[in-house]
């Protein structure tokens, strides 16, 4: 039967192709500005490492000062001192523990055809590959001995290494960088990140880090960070004082694979803490907090207020959408009131005249949910193009494919119901005596 009411539906529709075509513009434009602005935001905010993400916590102390918060609602500072974060990382309380900060450094490259040039990457531990998993083409991470030897290499990202070495397998090579030369042990893969989630300090959609460094050997180089730096009192003079200054720059991630550990790792902060109140410092009540993956994006806003009510308003746009698509087909389906009439007086019953429209409805919606597709790609790219920043996020998925197709059919049949019922209280007898 419902092969049958198809074919009715494909012909009703070919008899009115103006109507037809206003109908599958307005549904498919709808859709496109919806799931648009819907796919950015599931993106932005979708959780980029779902088989751990409960086990990575964002370390955060609240050294600031006592006479006010760091933020107006009381939650402590974004980040860390340094000589908090090597304290943590030398008590090794946690599973794995990485301190990180972002560093801009100039290139020399050895091929004279290539112009130095600046290159963003991120000092770290050697931790840091195995809590957030970053592929690798050539070579591996360094260990924790050369972290501990100050050791001069460093990991480069796959595009610095195509930039420096044409994408060959440069591990054992030499690269120099600020004038001191480091050996390469591992080039990363391709990895896709669909936000900078270790690093939203500094902006979640900001470009890949192009190389890691041990974080001992930056510190040991004197390599100042690129990224965020917060000082509520002035530190000093000489790299020394602001080593021991109460200046925040650091990020610290833990791993912690047990909520037993979890909830040691707490105790072990708030002990820490305590221990430095009384050495003068910590001058705010305790104010520790882990917060995981998911936790900390949307502590950061990582999806942030303008997308949301981006994504509210495509949504009613696509609702005015389907009003005027609930117009048409009213209209059409009390066009049709004599045929209905005429079926119904042939013995049809309401039931099958509903279902026979209601499917009609539905083709309606399925070819304005391909039209949709099609148009939600475009708006896709243009986003890309506006905003380079959302260029990972900006991107179809399967799933988002499989929503907006659903959605077009369900908007499509929620706008035929009205019509439809209409055309179904058609009295056969009115219409056979016209």
């Amino acid at each position: 039967m419902f092969s049958y009411y198809l074919q009715l539906g494909l012909r009703s529709l070919r008899r009115n192709p103006i109507l037809t075509a206003l109908m599958v513009l307005g549904i498919a434009l709808g859709i496109a500005a919806s799931m648009t602005t819907l796919t950015v935001m599931h993106l932005m905010g979708s959780d980029p490492i779902p088989w751990k993400s409960d086990k990575l916590h964002y370390v955060q102390l609240d050294n600031w000062s006592a006479d006010s918060p760091y933020y107006d609602d009381g939650r402590p500072p974004d980040q860390i001192t340094y000589r908090d974060a090597v304290a943590l990382v030398e008590a090794g309380k946690a599973d794995r523990q990485a301190a990180m900060y972002k560093l801009s450094l100039p290139i020399q490259p050895q091929n004279p055809e290539v112009k130095p040039f600046q290159s963003l990457g991120r000092v770290t531990h050697s931790d840091f590959f195995a809590m957030f998993e970053p592929p690798f083409a050539h070579g591996a991470p360094w260990d924790r001995r050369q972290d501990g030897e100050h050791a001069r290499v460093i990991v480069l990202g796959k595009a610095l290494n195509e930039k420096l070495f044409g994408g060959q397998d440069s591990v054992g090579r030499s690269v120099r960088m600020g004038g001191n030369d480091y050996t390469v042990v591992g080039v990363l893969g391709d990895w896709k990140l669909r936000s900078k989630y270790y690093d939203l300090t500094n902006g979640a959609f900001n470009d890949p880090d192009e190389f890691f460094m041990p974080f001992t050997t930056a510190i040991d180089l004197k390599q100042r960070a690129s990224g965020n730096n917060s000082c509520f009192r002035s530190s000093g003079d000489g790299w020394d004082a602001y080593l021991d200054s109460d200046c925040i720059w650091i990020q610290m991630w833990v791993q912690l694979d047990s909520n037993e550990r979890l909830a040691e790792y707490k105790g072990f902060l708030d002990s820490y803490v305590n221990e430095q109140k009384k050495l003068g410092r910590f001058e705010r009540p305790l104010n520790n907090r882990l917060l995981n993956v998911t936790e900390w994006m949307d502590d950061q806003r990582v999806v942030s207020r303008d997308v949301e009510v981006q994504t509210g308003l495509a949504f009613a746009f696509l609702i005015v959408c389907l009003v005027n698509t609930i117009g048409l087909l009213l209209a059409k389906f009390t066009r049709k009131s004599g045929e209905v009439g005429l079926r119904r007086a042939l013995g049809a019953s309401r039931r099958d005249v509903f279902s026979q429209f209601l499917v009609e409805s539905g083709v309606v919606g399925l070819t304005g949910g391909v039209v949709g597709l099609a148009l939600t790609g475009l708006g896709l790219v243009a986003v890309r193009a506006l905003y380079p920043e959302f260029r990972s996020v900006a991107q179809l998925d399967w799933t988002m494919i499989a929503v907006t197709v659903a959605l077009a059919i369900v908007s499509a049949v929620l706008a035929g119901l009205y019509p439809t019922w209409r055309a179904c209280r058609v009295q056969p007898a009115a219409q056979l005596k016209m």
